[in-house]
């Protein structure tokens, strides 16, 4: 990947990301460039993954998964665990995010649920079908005060 970005290409991702739906001559605009140089820019910076997706990001609440937890994996074996847990976690949408990090746990995860029921049968399931698992330490989510993906660009 070629990270080598302009100037331009920075405030079009700060743009985008803030929402990606606005239309190119509207950035175009925005960052002084004709409305063909961004639509290049964009296919650019998606072809070279540098945008790697454009999602809508939905309210949890709204659909009825109100409660986010954080659960601390510890494993063993972790280098030959991995692949496996990333791919049970692929099948598990409720899963939204895994973390490999340092400290008391091997992996961070971020579970959504209805409600603490749901949250156990997850965790359970997630035990039963990887045995290397050793212990899940489980954070609540009491107020989620700042949730997102942006990343500072310019």
């Amino acid at each position: 990947m070629d990270t080598q970005l302009d100037l331009l290409d920075r405030k079009i991702l700060a743009i985008v990301q803030k929402d990606s739906q606005m239309n190119a001559e509207l950035i175009a605009e925005r960052v002084g460039l004709s409305t063909s140089a961004v639509q290049r820019r964009l296919r650019r910076l998606r072809q070279d993954k540098v945008i790697t997706a454009e999602v809508a990001v939905v309210n949890n609440e709204a659909v009825g998964r109100p409660m986010t937890f954080l659960a601390g994996l510890e494993i063993r074996e972790n280098y030959e665990s991995l692949p496996h847990l990333r791919r049970w976690a692929e099948q598990h949408p409720e899963v939204q995010q895994i973390y490999y990090v340092t400290g008391n746990v091997d992996l961070i995860m971020i579970i959504t649920a209805e409600n603490m029921k749901e949250y156990d049968a997850i965790t359970e399931r997630l035990m039963g079908d990887n045995p290397q698992i050793l212990r899940i330490t489980t954070n609540v989510v009491i107020d989620a005060i700042k949730v997102g993906l942006f990343v500072p660009v310019e």
